[in-house]
């Protein structure tokens, strides 16, 4: 059914005769402006296409700059969306100032093309542009598809649908009833045959589920074919083409056959038959009947009809019958008591009803006075036994054009098409959050394939729109059903939450920074932190494959992948990341006995010297504890560093030297085996203390590279066992460069450098807060090899070195 026969219902038509007087008194231009402001795109763009053909050599910037603004928003309303693109190019070109409008056109334009970072960058303009001018009237809606990634959706084209028109389906018990008929005269007030010829009537089908599918439009465009569901049907005397039903056919006698009887009605057990149904007779007549809506029990219906009951037909003062909305009962298998809603008229149509899921709401779509536009959609409530005043649902909702086919789910979204908001057709599917079922903030728009460049319109879901069905003329120009099955998220992000452990102890960690990359270009990396109770919390984008890499300072790096490419529920996800500790590299080293005296009981001793010089350390703290008891001693070094500890054997030791102003030093000593003689372990304690600045030996550079070398790891590696020996260590990592090149390059290379030597650190699980990096390029040489000196490569290779510095104990 085309749009023109759908606004008909409501009396509608636009008749554009009166351009050819325009032509004789406007200018041309003029006339494409008066086109494009009345809907008629094709003329628009022959038009405005004239303009530029014809009279290009004449043409001033602001005159080419209004024809091709009103080019490309003709194209983009008749859904070419290339050629409007091109043509918001080039009016931006030969704009002297910014519109906002059309920047916000422009970036609806880009997404629909596809290229979102494009359509963001103009949206992100549109809004600055709109804070510079906020005197003038800006859309408050969304972008219409400004979603990243859209919504992706499979569409099954029914085999129910003929050609004729199918139309605006409705759920009822198991099945669909929708409007279908075919194409007749011009006016509402089409007659025909009684016992439902009419124009326009109500068809059921039984199960929904069975239906058969025509093909399938895949979510990337492609279409394929239907599932081969083919079974051997046995047609039911007075089911089939060839013989009329009798009273003998019904189980249910003296009930006939009136077209939905909750009581089985015609048929015998295990029957295939066309699943396709006249709805009812009482209800089908010669005039439109449909859409319809239907309480939850599925005991009553409210339909729309012409302004026809009890065998009566009425017209306005015009002389148009208008449509009305009717409410009838099921008893016994038959739909019984028809009677008018009170707020029906013969002057205006009211027409295309829902209800609400607690049946106290009933929005509806009506031309009465006093609306915005052609059709507005209003509510009314169901107070004291009866239907309240209608409510018009607000400029929110309605436009100054035609809202039509509301739907409301089971969680108080409605669905309206309209013809009055930007889109991809004509007629286009849109919802908006209703509160307190009146009273919408935001309006959205659906993704394609769902809404097309042709009228989409009728449609129906389920609260979390998993599937359901809608109407279009998109295939052949005549409306037909379809169903939809989401499969995507329907949200931009989706919920995850991280959970950070010990995998030893299972215990929470807190402080533990995750690193979250996607995929993609131009989807920049994001970093949280895990709370006291070792959660953190993000939305992810659909459709999209992330990973998390979690560091934690005493523990190894852990990385995992996660997507969320085809969840289709909608539920917050779960996230579990388990984190390891290394085993620590110990500074110690077992001798023989050099005493002369024999040793009656095995021993740790040592030597607490300091990092930089190798001198010994007076006053520094050294702790002893037994891991098998948990006892602790202490030792106080003298002028000499040394200290001196008496140990058993079968037990690990703890050994820690602290000391103000220097670095903590942990080392773990391995037990001795029990039954040996008596030995004692030697173990030198090193210090750091704050400027330090220690050399790590064989880190060397490719000439002009910053990545690492294989034979770098090994070296690192004891950087790294340093810095968990050291935990309250903070380091500036220094990477120089040989004197060959310029100044400024080896600057910026030798800055590379020292970050990668930070990363490996940081995939080695030591925090990144703990270290900074300096290029100090070609300023600090070891050697004579400066600008002008001949040296060989190996005095050069001395200058590309890497080394840290204490800057900071806490």
């Amino acid at each position: 059914m085309n749009k023109n026969w759908r606004v008909l219902i409501f009396g509608g038509l636009l008749w554009l005769s009166s351009l050819t007087a325009w032509a004789q008194t406007d200018s041309l231009l003029q006339q494409a402006d008066r086109l494009l402001s009345y809907k008629a795109y094709g003329r628009a763009i022959e038009a405005y296409s004239e303009l530029l053909n014809e009279h290009d050599t004449k043409l001033t910037n602001t005159q080419r700059f209004a024809i091709q603004s009103g080019l490309a928003s003709a194209y983009q309303q008749v859904g070419d969306t290339q050629k409007a693109e091109r043509f918001f190019r080039q009016a931006a070109e030969n704009s002297a100032e910014e519109n906002p409008q059309q920047i916000l056109e422009f970036a609806q334009t880009l997404v629909k093309n596809g290229k979102l970072q494009e359509g963001q960058r103009q949206y992100e303009r549109y809004l600055q542009v709109k804070a510079k001018q906020p005197e003038r009237a800006m859309p408050t809606g969304p972008v219409a598809g400004a979603r990243k990634e859209a919504v992706r959706y499979r569409l099954e084209y029914l085999a129910l649908n003929s050609q004729g028109e199918e139309f605006s389906p409705a759920f009822y018990q198991d099945g669909l009833v929708y409007v279908a008929g075919k194409k007749g005269g011009a006016t509402i007030e089409t007659t025909g045959g009684g016992g439902g010829s009419g124009y326009l009537d109500l068809f059921y089908a039984p199960n929904r589920n069975n239906l058969k599918i025509g093909s399938i439009i895949n979510a990337d465009g492609s279409v394929g074919k239907a599932p081969d569901t083919h079974t051997h049907t046995q047609y039911t005397v007075g089911q089939d083409n060839y013989s009329r039903p009798t009273a003998n056919d019904s189980r249910t006698v003296p009930n006939f056959y009136e077209g939905i009887n909750i009581s089985e009605g015609l048929g015998y057990e295990e029957r295939s038959i066309d699943p396709v149904k006249q709805f009812s007779k009482t209800l089908n007549t010669k005039y439109h009947e449909g859409p319809a809506t239907f309480s939850r029990d599925g005991s009553r219906i409210i339909f729309t009809r012409n302004n026809y009951n009890n065998g009566r037909a009425s017209k306005s003062t015009t002389g148009v019958n208008k449509l009305k909305l009717y409410t009838a009962t099921q008893q016994n298998g038959s739909w019984m008591n028809i009677e008018e809603l009170p707020f029906n008229s013969d002057e205006y149509s009211v027409g295309h009803p829902t209800l609400s899921r607690d049946e106290q709401f009933l929005y509806f779509a009506s031309d009465m006075p006093g609306g915005f536009g052609g059709t507005d959609l209003y509510v009314s409530r169901y107070q004291n036994g009866r239907w309240s005043r209608p409510i018009n649902l607000g400029e929110t909702i309605n436009t100054r054009g035609n809202e039509l086919f509301p739907f409301v789910d089971d969680a108080g979204t409605i669905y309206f098409s309209s013809d009055g908001r930007k889109g991809l057709g004509a007629l286009d599917i849109f919802f908006a959050n209703l509160t307190n079922g009146v009273t919408a903030q935001t309006v959205e728009h659906l993704d394609a394939p769902i809404n097309s460049n042709q009228d989409d319109f009728g449609f129906i879901t389920d609260a979390s729109r998993q599937g359901g069905y809608f109407s279009s003329n998109r295939r052949d120009g005549n409306d037909d059903i379809y169903r939809f099955v989401r499969e995507s998220s329907l949200f931009g992000c989706r919920d995850l939450t991280i959970r950070l452990y010990d995998t030893n102890s299972e215990q929470p960690l807190d402080s533990v920074t995750v690193l979250i990359k996607s995929r993609g270009e131009g989807r920049p990396d994001r970093t949280l932190v895990s709370d006291a109770n070792g959660f953190m919390r993000i939305c992810l984008e659909g459709n999209n494959a992330f990973t998390f890499q979690a560091s934690r300072d005493g523990y190894i790096n852990s990385t995992v992948g996660f997507t969320t490419t085809s969840l289709t529920d909608d539920q917050p996800s779960r996230l579990e990341i388990g984190l390891i500790k290394p085993t620590v590299v110990m500074d110690t080293i077992v001798t023989e006995n050099t005493n002369p005296g024999p040793l009656t009981q095995s021993r740790i001793s040592g030597v607490v010297m300091s990092a930089r010089d190798r001198k010994p350390i007076d006053g520094v703290t050294v702790r002893l504890r037994n891991e098998c008891n948990r006892s602790l001693r202490e030792y106080v070094t003298g002028p000499d560093g040394r200290y001196t500890f008496n140990v058993v054997e079968g037990c690990d030791y703890t050994l820690v030297a602290s000391k103000p102003a220097f670095g903590t030093n942990t080392n773990r000593i391995k037990r001795l085996p029990k039954k040996t003689k008596p030995k004692e372990v030697s173990a030198d304690l090193r210090m750091l203390s704050i400027g330090d600045v220690v050399t790590i030996d064989n880190i060397y550079y490719d000439l002009d590279r910053f990545s690492l070398r294989n034979d770098a790891a090994r070296e690192l590696d004891k950087v790294v066992a340093t810095m968990r020996k050291y935990p309250s260590l903070i380091i500036e990592i220094r990477s120089h460069t040989d004197s060959r090149g310029d100044a400024e390059r080896n600057k910026t290379l030798s800055l590379q450098r020292a970050k990668a030597v930070a990363n490996y650190l940081v995939s080695k699980g030591i925090s990144r807060r703990r270290m900074s990096t300096l290029g100090m390029g070609e300023s600090q040489l070891v050697n004579n090899c400066t600008d002008g000196v001949i040296c060989t490569d190996a005095e050069h290779q001395r200058n590309r070195r890497t080394e840290f510095r204490v800057v900071e104990i806490k």
